[in-house]
């Protein structure tokens, strides 16, 4: 990729961060992780072709053009939270998954209900995973493990904490989580 695809890039994904709460390929990997999609399983979903969603995930492209997909997104992000704190089993989402699939409507994104449970309270898995986000957005995993292991010397705690979320699996980082909040 040269410098002015790189610039294209990170231009549409600030559009997608202030036009959705963040870059979309964040949140459909999110979407992708709590719901046990494959990106050919969310394309179909949301009603979009597959090569539309990697061009969305990649920052090819910066907007949905359809207000029902953005209507599908949010109600897949409802759906997720719903799983992440247990309301709602995996074979109901699915169920719900092909309602949603049906739906048409609305035209706005709302970030709000994406991060809480039904008690309103961040679910530990929720919280891990836009850590991870956040992290894996800014560099590499390989990138990441440099820095770790450049760390480990001096702040071998911190070298932990970018080992597990920024090249680690999430149910390794819930636990390093859960392990460090007394």
């Amino acid at each position: 990729m040269d410098a002015a695809q790189q610039e294209a890039t990170a231009r549409a994904r600030e559009l997608q961060r202030n036009w959705y709460g963040e870059p979309l390929g964040a949140l459909f990997r999110r979407l992708i992780d709590d719901l046990g999609l494959n990106q050919a399983r969310l394309a179909g979903v949301l009603g979009l072709s597959a090569p539309m969603l990697s061009q969305l995930m990649s920052g090819q492209r910066a907007k949905i053009g359809n207000p029902a997909v953005v209507q599908r997104v949010q109600l897949l992000q409802d759906l997720a939270g719903q799983v992440a704190d247990g309301s709602v089993s995996a074979a109901e989402a699915t169920e719900r998954m092909d309602e949603i699939k049906k739906s048409q409507g609305g035209s706005v994104l709302s970030n709000t209900t994406t991060t809480t449970s039904s008690s309103g309270a961040p679910t530990v898995k929720r919280v891990v995973r836009e850590i991870q986000s956040l992290l894996r957005s800014v560099a590499a995993a390989g990138d990441i493990i440099d820095a770790a292991d450049a760390l480990a010397p001096s702040h071998p705690e911190l070298a932990e904490f970018l080992r597990v979320y920024g090249a680690g699996r999430t149910s390794d980082a819930v636990a390093h989580y859960q392990s460090h909040q007394n």
